[in-house]
């Protein structure tokens, strides 16, 4: 049982565009493609997104993003607390954290999250160079303080709050795959399970992933999130990202990947579950006939079960 919704915002990122990720991926025939696995799928709509506006001093278009997040982290919730599984269409990669606090209110803090993405996204507005928001929200859902010299950001207290002041995530419990582009102030904050590219490399998709799973296993995690960014996977293949780096995730590889997770989960003994998704960055403006929204469809076919003949 899942639940679709979109969350077409992108003003806090370094490229426009995002917005219409949503829009792309229903068009590509994400509900259709999980409706032929026997899925029962309903497509909630949209969160409402507001124009840009900035405060002189303050963070690119928060009071926008905080807006959306809000909104999201609603009807997240709801959907979570009906028993169904929302997927989160993006938009950039803010906005998930609308849905993760959703789950972490809802399972008391009980959550996993599998973070497949090039970059950590865990900076804070004291150690971001940009001060782009779309690199921070591991760190708000883990609730760090700002760093900020002097006093502390208003802006980013009201961020923390928004995503719910009782739990908070425990990065312990947060796997990252696919990392290639990781910021010096981020590197000492992967409390959890990092795999770059370059452990790929040398071990390969299934030994690392594998990985993963024994390690959720020790920490005792029962529910998981898995928050998907495009950008994990090549330009080559995935070119319609705002935020692409060289060196990513193959085809074959990403689609191994969601089929390992889906399997893993399939097992009798698995003591976690899935219980949210997202599907974040695809631009439509700068990919080619939309083969990144259809990449973002195929994958998430792969992870709920689609394998060359037929469902798992």
């Amino acid at each position: 049982m899942i639940d679709v919704i979109g969350a077409p915002f992108d003003l806090c990122g370094r490229r426009l565009g995002s917005r219409l990720g949503p829009a792309a991926i229903r068009l590509a025939g994400l509900v259709e493609a999980l409706e032929a696995l026997d899925l029962n799928v309903v497509d909630c709509g949209d969160v409402q997104a507001l124009p840009e506006c900035t405060e002189e001093g303050g963070l690119k278009n928060f009071r926008p993003m905080l807006r959306c997040v809000s909104q999201l982290r609603g009807m997240a919730l709801e959907s979570l607390r009906e028993g169904r599984i929302p997927v989160v269409l993006g938009g950039e990669h803010t906005i998930v954290a609308g849905g993760i606090s959703a789950a972490l209110q809802h399972f008391e803090g009980d959550l996993g999250v599998l973070w497949i993405d090039a970059h950590a996204d865990i900076n804070t507005p004291g150690t971001s160079d940009t001060g782009a928001l779309h690199g921070m929200p591991l760190a708000a859902l883990a609730g760090m303080p700002s760093e900020t010299e002097g006093m502390p950001d208003s802006e980013w207290q009201d961020f923390l709050n928004a995503l719910g002041p009782e739990y908070r995530l425990d990065l312990k419990s947060t796997a990252w795959f696919g990392l290639r582009d990781v910021d010096p102030a981020e590197r000492s904050r992967l409390a959890g399970f990092p795999v770059t590219m370059h452990h790929i490399d040398r071990s390969g998709v299934e030994e690392m992933i594998a990985q993963i799973d024994e390690w959720y296993c020790e920490c005792g995690v029962k529910n998981l999130w898995v928050s998907f960014d495009v950008d994990a996977v090549d330009p080559k293949v995935a070119p319609g990202t705002g935020t692409d780096v060289r060196g990513g995730l193959t085809y074959r590889e990403a689609h191994l990947t969601a089929e390992l997770i889906c399997e893993a989960l399939a097992l009798q003994d698995c003591p976690y579950r899935l219980v949210g998704v997202d599907l974040v960055e695809t631009n439509p403006l700068i990919d080619s006939r939309n083969e990144t929204a259809k990449m973002s469809v195929e994958w998430l076919s792969s992870l709920f079960g689609k394998t060359i003949l037929g469902k798992r």
